[in-house]
């Protein structure tokens, strides 16, 4: 998919009180006249740090919003494909040493039920819900975000801000941010363009069909060789097609956005041959293959779940069509597994029990070698289930067990584990949670926080036991380090603001770390002056 950037006809400190972010869409194709060329990136103005710090502030903006989500396990599914597609655009030299250490190279998740995904400036990517749970294989999935990546390593959106020469920072953010904010209401959308100036600035920052294709045919080398089947681009594209055939609701912008046209369809096919599409349908198995579609038929599930949480949506998925006899064990266990999630967020004790016990059962119909990973997500399913039905005790009891015992497969340093550990020792009452299981939270929190301090969950986490530890200074500069990962600076400096008139007489140890709080908010006062800013 592409990005659309369309011009607001508010002012920028408008934005804060616009509609939630939820997708990204397009309009159908404008002037060709309107588009730029696919010429030399390096003729272009814009630099990869001037696009980087372009995608910050836009990030900084949308991360408040409640439909950006951070689920432990589809994120970190979701970078395991990144991860592999990174590694193999790197092999490739799709990715040189000017944007390796420059872009941001990093995904999001969107609660929507929309089958969409999209690049923002400085290698950010937007993963919607609804995408990941009508993948039927990883291949489709990576096909998806393949493409995507290209978008990003060929410096599409660079070649169109850079047409205009004049736009300032705080324009382009706004547009882009206006795109995501009205991208609910449609109409609402349309009334922001104003006549055809408006209508210029959108088509120059549509990506044309050219860099579509051109996204495609770098985006297919990619999924290959990273591994993955030749046919998931052909299959993703077609399913799409067949999709918005039988239910065209609006609900499939990628597709709308992408002119996926039986050319362009023929065009994926050729690529891989004959021969090749035909052993693409059917691949053999092997344990390395069913565990990865295990992974993906879980996830998708659990994505299915996770993008629209009202019991109305909600019920259905507790107890869901039998499946055909020609189901196979990763289908089967997928099934229950959604139904096992749906019954946790519902709160209903007897059905979590029900489906947890049939998951189980049907986890060990899987080859021996994949069973691991599968008691791994269904004990880290067991664990939420247990807090989220006033259990907290037993959840830490449960996840304390499995953590212990290797054959469960949970990994203790797994940001899934680590944050399903923080929680079930937080929601003890404060009666119930000892010392040393804070300080044990606090010593899985700390080496984490230090490889991705970006981690706003993670901080305030630590927040949490720092302030049951009677470590209130230490607790308010992990308050504040989660506000500024989630891009309230002004929030963040507040905070150390207010410890500053609180710790008037520091001790030694609380001067050190008042020190560190005072780097940080020289830190956060400079992006917030650079966001300002009216210029590239």
């Amino acid at each position: 998919m592409g990005l659309l950037v369309m011009p607001l006809a508010v002012p920028p400190s408008a934005l804060a009180h616009t509609a939630p972010v939820s997708a990204v869409s397009r309009q159908s194709s404008v002037d060709s006249n309107l588009l730029p060329s696919l010429g030399d990136v390096s003729s272009q103005s814009l630099s990869p740090a001037a696009e980087r710090r372009l995608g910050d502030r836009i990030m900084r903006s949308i991360l408040r919003d409640p439909d950006i989500i951070d689920d432990p396990l589809v994120l970190e599914y979701i970078a395991s494909v990144w991860t592999s597609l990174l590694a193999a655009a790197r092999h490739r030299g799709e990715i040189g040493p000017d944007l390796e250490g420059v872009y941001a190279w990093r995904p999001f998740l969107v609660r929507e039920r929309s089958v969409n995904a999209f690049a923002l400036p400085g290698g950010y990517i937007g993963v919607h819900l609804g995408l990941l749970s009508m993948t039927r294989t990883p291949d489709e999935l990576a096909s998806v975000l393949a493409h995507e990546m290209s978008h990003v390593t060929q410096r599409h959106i660079a070649r169109m801000i850079s047409q205009s020469k004049q736009t300032s920072w705080v324009g382009l953010a706004s547009m882009i941010l206006g795109v995501l904010a009205a991208s609910r209401a449609p109409q609402a959308a349309q009334a922001m363009i104003m006549g055809g100036q408006g209508m210029a600035i959108q088509g120059q920052l549509n990506f044309s069909r050219d860099m579509e294709r051109e996204a495609d045919r770098v985006g297919f080398g990619v999924l290959t060789d990273a591994g993955y089947s030749p046919g998931g681009m052909a299959q993703m594209f077609e399913q799409l097609q067949q999709a918005s055939r039988l239910n065209d609701d609006g609900s499939y912008p990628y597709l709308r956005s992408h002119p996926l046209t039986t050319e362009r369809i023929g065009e994926a096919r050729a690529r891989m041959g004959s021969q090749a599409w035909n052993a693409a349908i059917a691949p053999q198995a092997d344990d390395a293959q069913t565990l990865l579609q295990m992974r993906h038929g879980l996830m998708a599930a659990r994505a299915r779940v996770l993008m629209d949480t009202r019991s109305i949506s909600l019920q259905p998925l507790v107890r869901p069509p039998v499946l055909p006899d020609s189901a196979t064990p990763v289908e089967r266990l997928a099934r229950q597994y959604m139904a096992l999630l749906a019954a946790t967020r519902l709160r209903d004790r007897g059905e979590v029990e029900r489906t947890l016990a049939q998951a189980r059962k049907e986890a060990e119909a899987l080859p021996r070698s994949i069973q691991a990973e599968a008691r791994r997500l269904l004990t880290l399913a067991e664990v939420d289930a247990g807090v989220e039905t006033g259990r907290a005790a037993q959840a830490q009891a449960t996840l304390q067990q499995a953590l212990a015992n290797p054959s469960s497969g949970l990994q203790s340093r797994g940001r899934p584990e680590i944050m399903a550990l923080a929680r079930t020792t937080l929601s003890l009452p404060d009666s119930r949670a000892e010392p040393g299981a804070l300080q044990e939270v606090v010593n899985a929190l700390q080496p984490h926080l230090s490889n991705q301090p970006e981690d706003a969950a993670a901080w305030t986490y630590l927040s949490s036991a720092w302030l049951r530890l009677n470590q209130p200074l230490r607790a308010v500069r992990a308050e504040a380090e989660a506000s500024a990962a989630t891009g309230d600076l002004q929030g963040a400096i507040d905070r150390v603001d207010a410890a500053r008139k609180r710790f008037t007489q520091p001790t030694s140890s609380e001067v050190i770390e008042l020190s560190v709080l005072d780097s940080r908010v020289t830190r956060w006062r400079q992006t917030m002056r650079d966001d300002s800013r009216d210029d590239l």
